[in-house]
């Protein structure tokens, strides 16, 4: 098994690692409001016990909120980590320009990881629907990424 495919697998079982956990957290909270409101005749007589039912659906309503809360923003936390090192992606930089678009392309943002491992380009602007950010690893030498630029403008190596 390759380097690559370990740390690919190690990204995608920290997002199932978070997924469980708040899993775990919301079935609980689940089985805890299903114990405070017991059903008080079975089938509930929506004249007499027509309170309790409505408490009890706004009760799973704002767990279900929770949840979808919970779901986004494990995805949202996830797609800015690096792929490598699972830490949070810094310095975002914005490049390209509307008014410049044919000479620079459009705009984007890109992430850096802290430790060199990679780049994570985003569109600034979803336009023709949802495009998914693109992961450009680095390579093991951060130099030679640093210094392939000056070599290419000099012409000296």
């Amino acid at each position: 098994m390759g380097g690559g495919s370990l740390n690919s697998m190690r990204y995608w079982a920290y997002l199932a690692a978070k997924l469980l956990s708040a899993a775990t957290v919301l079935y609980g909270l689940l089985a805890w409001i299903v114990k405070v409101f017991p059903a008080a005749s079975d089938p509930p007589e929506p004249l007499r016990d027509g309170a309790q039912i409505l408490l009890f659906n706004l009760a799973v309503l704002g767990w279900f909120l929770l949840g979808a809360g919970a779901l986004y923003v494990i995805v949202r936390d996830q797609r800015y980590r690096c792929r490598i090192c699972l830490r949070r992606l810094r310095m975002p930089v914005e490049t390209g320009s509307w008014g410049r678009m044919l000479q620079f392309g459009r705009p984007r943002i890109e992430y850096i990881c802290p430790y060199g491992h990679g780049t994570l380009k985003r569109d600034e602007l979803q336009i023709s629907g949802l495009e998914n950010p693109r992961w450009t690893p680095h390579s093991d030498d951060i130099w030679d990424d640093l210094c392939a630029a000056s070599k290419r403008s000099d012409g000296r190596p």
